[in-house]
């Protein structure tokens, strides 16, 4: 898959066009204090993959990571990410400090995809993600916030919430005039969707500012702001 760059100083490396690998995209802000990393990936593996792209692409080395939120899919590489300050909102962390003591494992997924058929989907692409079960360590942010921060390069990591997850949060880079948005706006979880949840458009649509050209959430190819506009009619 072909790591971009979409707009000055941001870069993207883009998810998997497989829904059953469950591999979202991830972004890179360049900046002269080192980069911005926009998730960490799903597994180690992941993770490695994008930090070969960043090398090649000569990007500065990772030294901030912020979480989207704290879905496996975006949290799972973390650990193969080494001497970046994490961070993510404050209702994420209790939630990954949970999920880091369960016994991870092989054995573990597979009980838990009998024991509840809804987590199937999410449970067999986590062992189709890890290679090695050993080399998983889920870290929760080390440095958490309530309403935003700004980070070097006036990118502002801004907590929206909504129905996908309570720590959902988005990422703008203004000076670039592109937003990362995560998963904010989805339905939830397929193990805890209902009939009748869609995607949240009108939280979208709130996001939405002639401020910015591009919009990217994690598992769709970017989108510029009049596909996006078209998207909400």
């Amino acid at each position: 898959m072909p790591f971009t760059k979409l707009r000055r100083h941001v870069w993207w490396y883009p998810a998997s066009p497989s829904s059953r690998s469950v591999q979202g995209g991830v972004g890179v802000i360049a900046g002269k204090e080192g980069s911005i990393v926009v998730d960490a990936g799903n597994s180690p593996a992941h993770a490695r993959r994008i930090q070969s792209a960043m090398d090649e692409a000569g990007l500065p080395k990772a030294r901030w990571l912020i979480y989207t939120h704290h879905h496996w899919d975006h949290t799972w590489g973390a650990c193969a990410w080494p001497d970046v300050e994490i961070i993510g909102h404050e209702s994420g962390k209790p939630l990954l400090e949970a999920e880091a003591a369960l016994p991870w494992s092989e054995e573990f997924v597979t009980e838990r995809m009998t024991a509840d058929e809804s987590l199937r989907p999410s449970y067999s692409a986590r062992a189709g993600a890890v290679t090695d079960w050993d080399e998983l360590t889920i870290i929760p942010p080390h440095r958490t916030f309530s309403e935003s921060l700004t980070l070097p390069g006036d990118v502002e990591v801004r907590h929206v919430g909504g129905h996908h997850a309570p720590d959902s949060t988005i990422v703008a880079v203004p000076g670039s005039k592109v937003m990362l948005l995560g998963d904010c706006f989805y339905p939830p979880p397929y193990n805890e969707r209902k009939p009748g949840d869609q995607p949240d458009f009108a939280m979208l649509r709130e996001l939405v500012s002639d401020d910015y050209k591009w919009y990217v959430d994690s598992h769709s190819p970017p989108m510029r702001r009049w596909r996006v506009n078209r998207l909400l009619r």
